[in-house]
């Protein structure tokens, strides 16, 4: 088995397939190792949302925009407590490189559509990828195999290789067996995020919250476990995209997931979706919707209530996170949301929605009965859309008695609420669920520089580490629609390009070297006459 290359890269998401493929395009040598079977990581997860400025689809609308009015509007997204401890600076630069990125993808192939709105953008910055994420894997995989690379799944890296301070490659287990590779330019860490990892979780978030998995189960923080192995800071692990509530996502994939995401057929779908009428384009986002989105927090607020399998209440429904941290200590991690008549037909129209891709799709009642059956049960009685559940009938009705006196002033809240909301009552009940507290993401990563290579301690790099996506974060706080994956390209696209003008110097100094060397040896020793 081959074992030197310019390049390793460790990961098969977007962020490592992006890096890679721009590297290997560029000349280099590469090698991709992946811990799982197959290609994909959190990318091919995903909706595939690309939030970026001065697109050419923005120009196109007629759109102004500029990176710092975008860095202005991120800052905007998400906790307060959170984004003082962005690193600005690096952030501004992402946002600079984005539009660029965008049209490196739309040359390979891969369409488009949009810009949709996501308030407080000030504009609409948010692109979705045709039909969805699998294409950036299917295309960036296609364009990786074009260019020479190598992959290898079901390889995980367990540690870097070291020469004087630079690091020089890894140890993976291939087929079982210790396998030691050399870079001869570097080694980039795209291994995604560690949401489900509970002993960092535990490490900087707590030890209450390690019963909450990851929403992609394979998120076990390797390339931060890598980085400090090599003595990479590590900053703003504690901020993590949840914990919250998230619908079991189905068991097989849905009608958009088998949608072409390669090849004619996908560069097809993209040219006529412009052509599609509206109508059809949101039932398309909103069945992904109902896949993948939380439900909005309102619901509870508005008097819905989280019964477990055993049809009891466990939390206070208006605390957060602990009522998250209580859905990962019931049976079997899940959770059901319990909604009256009132509740259904108040979350049957605009403005209250169950779940929501702001301002693309708004999902309601209705849409999670006809879309999501598995995860939605109306009927007339409460008794009745337990018992379809496989709940204790006779138990929620306890509940509802103890939950009603308590609205009523009858009877204080167990669970220490002390807000007055409406009875449950009436003709038509839905039961939500099941619900899973989960970390969407983290935001913790390995401190860089522009060149994306990684810090020591002391803010040096550590020569010949690289670290990009969810690795390499470097410090920003990435709140909002699209920018996760538009980072993890973005930062992908750039230190591949890199890196590969890096083998191509370093394929040049050797052959002069080489040239030099075999010149010496061959040419005729020049006596004195």
């Amino acid at each position: 088995m081959k074992t030197q290359y310019d390049v390793i890269v460790v990961g098969g998401g977007g962020s490592g397939l992006a890096c890679a493929m721009a590297a290997a395009q560029g000349g280099a040598d590469v090698l991709l190792l992946e811990r799982q079977p197959k290609l994909g990581g959190a990318t091919g997860l995903a909706i595939g949302s690309f939030t970026a400025n001065r697109t050419a689809l923005q120009i196109k609308a007629g759109i102004q925009d500029n990176p710092d009015d975008h860095e202005e509007d991120a800052a905007k997204f998400g906790p307060h407590a959170y984004q003082v401890k962005n690193n600005r600076r690096l952030r501004r630069f992402f946002f600079d490189h984005g539009a660029d990125t965008l049209e490196w993808m739309g040359r390979m192939g891969l369409r488009f559509y949009g810009p949709s709105p996501e308030p407080p953008n000030r504009v609409p910055r948010m692109h979705n990828v045709v039909p969805n994420a699998k294409a950036y894997i299917a295309a960036f995989q296609l364009g990786l195999l074009r260019a020479g690379g190598t992959i290898l799944c079901g390889a995980p890296a367990e540690q870097l290789v070291a020469d004087a301070g630079r690091v020089t490659g890894l140890v993976a287990s291939v087929n079982g067996e210790r396998r030691t590779f050399h870079a001869r330019v570097g080694v980039v860490l795209a291994a995604g995020d560690y949401a489900n990892a509970p002993d960092i979780i535990a490490r900087y978030r707590g030890p209450e919250f390690t019963a909450i998995e990851g929403i992609n189960p394979h998120a076990l923080g390797d390339g931060h476990r890598l980085a400090e192995q090599v003595g990479a800071r590590l900053v703003n692990m504690e901020i993590t995209y949840g914990p919250e509530m998230r619908f079991v996502p189905r068991a097989r994939d849905g009608f958009e997931q088998l949608l072409p995401s390669k090849g004619p057929a996908m560069r097809l779908m993209g040219l006529m979706l412009p052509l599609v009428p509206k109508p059809v384009v949101h039932w398309m986002i909103k069945r992904l919707l109902v896949t993948w989105q939380h439900p909005e927090d309102a619901i509870l607020a508005d008097g819905a209530i989280l019964v477990s399998r055993q049809g009891q209440r466990f939390c206070n429904e208006l605390h957060s996170p602990s009522r998250e941290v209580a859905v990962a200590n019931q049976t079997d991690k899940i959770a059901y949301i319990l909604m009256d008549q009132r509740l259904c037909t108040r979350y049957s129209a605009w403005p209250h929605f169950i779940s929501t891709a702001p301002e693309i799709a708004y999902a309601y009642v209705s849409d999670y009965l006809r879309l999501r059956p598995d995860v939605a049960i109306a009927g007339k009685t409460a008794a009745e859309v337990a018992e379809a559940r496989s709940m204790p009938a006779a138990e929620v009705h306890r509940t509802l008695d103890h939950y009603n006196a308590f609205a009523a002033g009858l009877e204080k809240d167990p669970f220490h609420r002390t807000d007055r909301p409406s009875p449950l009552a009436g003709s038509r009940w839905v039961l939500l669920g099941p619900v899973k507290a989960y970390f969407t993401t983290t935001e913790g990563g390995a401190a860089i520089n522009e060149q994306m290579q990684v810090l020591d301690g002391d803010d040096r790099p550590i020569p010949g580490l690289y670290a990009v996506g969810q690795n390499g974060l470097g410090g920003m706080v990435l709140w909002g629609h699209g920018l996760h994956i538009a980072w993890a390209i973005t930062s992908g696209r750039l230190v591949g390009t890199r890196l590969g003008e890096l083998a191509r110097r370093h394929d040049v100094t050797t052959q002069s070297t080489h040239s030099f060397a075999n010149s010496a040896a061959t040419a005729p020793s020049r006596r004195p006459p």
